[in-house]
């Protein structure tokens, strides 16, 4: 019986003692920033100096370091990244640095589920290299940080900091292509396919069959070979009983469906119309 209480209460203090947390002696962090129209997060833990001598002793000059602590720095980006004349394909990437007293080499690697270094590094994983010098700043940085600042409207800098040491890393991103696409898109007006969409949800939640009437005769007048787009053209005619007007449609639907093979339209217009027929 002293045996079973013994083995209770070790199973309870257990699970007692799996459920206590405390701080970690380098917090996580979590950047979000987007630069022009490209999103960029950036995860990482931030050790502290702690009064130790980092550079050249904790950090060694001349080999890769997980830059940080925990699992490796991460960084996401949404579209590419481009530093000087290289380009940083969008993806999810390890971040690597080898620090010297004069220059950083950050390696962007592409496998990134790694807890801090990779077992062995594989040179075939590296996606780019990045150089950058290093500024010895008066003022100390306890904490490792890694920030996004100077941002305009299509570069930015990657900016690092830990102890006396600074680094900025400039990059760019694709801007200028977006937005002229984008202008052109918006001035050129909406859309066969906006139009046709608007039209079958006026229709859809009995908005107002005359302006989807309206909508989807653009849409058709620049997609005449959409029969689907006649085929909600005609549900609207009968949806305003212009059932002369809805079977007219829904045979040109019906003759362009079946050029196209698809059954499923021609068999949905020929049950229309024959139930138009006993409504004219």
């Amino acid at each position: 019986m002293k045996y079973l209480f013994t083995s209770f209460s070790l199973l309870f203090l257990g699970a007692y003692f799996t459920q206590v947390t405390a701080p970690k002696a380098s917090p996580g962090c979590r950047l979000e920033q987007r630069v022009g129209l490209t999103d960029i997060t950036i995860s990482y833990s931030r050790p502290s100096v702690n009064d130790r001598i980092i550079f050249g002793d904790l950090v060694p000059y001349n080999e890769y370091w997980r830059f940080g602590a925990n699992e490796s720095t991460k960084l996401t980006c949404s579209d590419a990244l481009i530093f000087g004349k290289d380009t940083l394909k969008p993806g999810t990437y390890a971040v690597y640095v080898k620090p010297n007293p004069t220059e950083w080499q950050l390696a962007f690697y592409t496998e990134y589920g790694n807890w801090g270094m990779p077992e062995k590094w594989d040179d075939s994983k590296v996606a780019l290299i990045v150089k950058s010098p290093v500024i010895t700043c008066p003022e100390r940085t306890e904490n490792l940080t890694i920030d996004v600042n100077g941002i305009k409207n299509s570069t930015a800098n990657f900016v690092i900091s830990w102890d006396k040491v600074k680094v900025h890393v400039p990059f760019s991103v694709i801007v200028k292509d977006k937005v002229l696409a984008s202008i052109k898109k918006v001035m050129a007006g909406p859309t066969a396919n906006d139009f046709h969409t608007a039209a079958k949800y006026y229709l859809d939640e009995k908005i107002d069959d005359k302006q989807a009437l309206e909508w989807v005769e653009k849409a058709i007048t620049m997609r005449p070979e959409a029969y689907w787009m006649l085929r909600t053209k005609s549900l609207i005619q009968a949806s305003l009983g212009k059932y002369s007007e809805a079977i007219s449609t829904a045979e040109q639907c019906q003759k362009l469906a079946e050029a196209d093979g698809d059954s499923a339209y021609v068999i949905q217009c020929k049950n229309s119309i024959a139930e138009w027929k006993k409504r004219k």
